[in-house]
């Protein structure tokens, strides 16, 4: 299967995908040039496919030993029936899929996802090795004595060892994560004693015996490796807190990315390579980023020391007995309406509530008595990478009124109200001055220098995805609004006129 590699029109057509990639990365890098790079990474996947299956699949081909014909196209059996099948059935899956998910299930069905393409790594390196002659990964030796068997090459040993080690890795931790997302597993740690101990033991367990399959292509060392490796998996993310969700969802993309990319060279496939290399390196780039933006190296939140404290829960529940203020729709619409200028801090309640339609109808009916309004969003707002963003564009709500967090801050002090809908610990002062909380040093949204904050929430008994309360809500200038976070919103739309 190598050898379709050297074919100049198959290394065009894969690098035409990967051009293709890299230009989708990079529209995906803004909301407003999305749609753009989501096409051009499924144009990029289409060349990516289509060259797989003609240099590839028994039977099909667009070229011979005398050279390549466009025009040529054999089917000799029934693989690529089977195939085009499996192609088919997957599509609808996914096109039923995308179109019945809410946009707060988002985040679950992403680790859903990063399950299915470590799983899939997994299976390819299992076929690999149990048919190796079959992937051209191996040499037939005739022994003087004995029947003939498949010596696999040393670097394919330890390209396929890797591939299926850090494909069960993603596989299992995904499933946990998507347990947590979905709320089938509490959003708290569950710590294991000897956790770290334990997890370097497999780790270390793991790392040699790849070396000695890579010496000795035992099938009990690559079980082993493959069952130490959903071991592994699902310890590494059980001990994470909900408030590290967003971390540990583009840490297990950059893990598939890298699985897909050993899989790519145990296949000899280039298109492989390059897009599992682009994915992991992203999703690495996206992990650090999603950790400054919480003040955590990236090993302390694999190894899940962020919300593992224990003074998190015991905040939450003293904090119901000290003084608050309530509010109404109508107190709510009277303090915007006299504003200059109003930010509005959407969190994971606008998700749940699906309130992004009603907030943008009321940012119209402010902007249209006059009234500045922005959103600033933080970075770990949401159960992913840029959840707020997506439910905002689906909104319609304008490019150039969306603000990160370094880019809003400074706005917070010359605020008149600052209306914060479901976001509750980026929004937490306790962050900067409590040092027993968990979420001690995360940067936050300076919110409560705005001269009103008006505060959407539920209820006052429940706390943030990080298991802490929240200083804001009993600060003298926040106004509480205690109700579903669309009917609040669509009653102040009311109350506005």
């Amino acid at each position: 299967m190598h050898e379709v590699a050297a074919n100049p029109w198959v290394a065009f057509a894969y690098l035409v995908a990967g051009v293709c990639f890299i230009l989708a990365l990079r529209g995906l890098s803004s909301p407003a040039s999305s749609q753009r790079g989501n096409r051009l990474g499924m144009i990029g996947m289409t060349i990516a496919v289509v060259t797989t299956l003609v240099t590839h699949v028994p039977g099909v081909s667009l070229c011979t030993t005398e050279g390549c014909s466009l025009g040529r196209f054999e089917v000799d059996g029934i693989a690529i029936l089977e195939i085009v099948a499996a192609i088919g059935l997957g599509a609808a899956i996914g096109i039923v899929t995308a179109r019945r998910i809410a946009m707060t299930a988002m985040p679950q069905l992403v680790a859903a996802f990063h399950s299915l393409v470590g799983l899939a790594a997994v299976l390819v390196g299992v076929a690999a090795y149990l048919n190796p002659m079959a992937f051209g990964i191996a040499e037939l030796v005739t022994p003087m004595i004995g029947q003939p068997f498949a010596t696999i090459h040393t670097a394919s040993r330890i390209e396929m060892a890797l591939g299926v080690a850090i494909g069960a890795i993603t596989f299992s931790g995904s499933v946990i994560a998507f347990l947590k997302l979905n709320g089938n597993m509490g959003g708290k740690p569950i710590l294991l004693p000897a956790r770290h101990a334990i997890n370097l033991a497999i780790l270390v367990a793991i790392v040699g015996l790849v070396g000695l399959f890579a010496q000795d292509q035992a099938p009990w060392a690559f079980w082993t490796i493959t069952i130490l490796s959903f071991a592994i998996g699902f310890l590494l993310i059980v001990p994470i807190g909900g408030a590290d969700m967003p971390v540990v969802v583009s840490m297990l993309n950059s893990y598939s990315g890298w699985a897909a990319a050993a899989m790519g060279f145990t296949l000899g496939n280039g298109a492989m390579i390059i897009t599992g290399a682009l994915v992991g390196a992203s999703g690495a780039i996206l992990s650090y980023i999603m950790c400054r933006a919480m003040n955590r190296s990236f090993l302390s939140v694999i190894a899940g020391g962020f919300g593992a404290a224990s003074g998190g829960e015991a905040a939450g529940g003293a904090g119901v007995d000290r003084p608050w203020k309530r509010g109404s729709a109508e107190d709510a619409a009277f303090l915007m309406s006299q504003a200059e200028q109003v930010v509005i801090v959407p969190g994971y309640g606008m998700a749940v509530a699906q309130a992004q339609h009603a907030l943008r109808e009321m940012a119209d009916r402010l902007k249209a008595e006059g009234v500045r309004v922005k959103y600033a969003i933080h970075p770990v707002a949401g159960r992913m990478p840029g959840h707020m963003n997506v439910l905002l564009a689906e909104a319609n709500v304008p490019y150039d009124e969306v603000f990160e967090l370094e880019d809003i801050n400074g706005d917070f002090a010359q605020t008149d109200v600052a209306f914060v809908i479901g976001a509750n610990d980026v929004t937490n002062p306790a962050a900067k001055t409590d040092k027993s909380s968990p979420i001690y040093g995360m940067p936050v949204l300076d919110v409560e220098k705005a001269r009103n904050v008006l505060f959407i929430k539920r209820s006052m008994g429940g706390v943030g995805y990080a298991g802490v309360d929240n200083e804001l809500f009993y600060r003298d200038n926040t106004m509480m609004l205690l109700a579903d976070a669309k009917k609040m919103v669509e009653e102040i739309v009311k109350a506005l006129g």
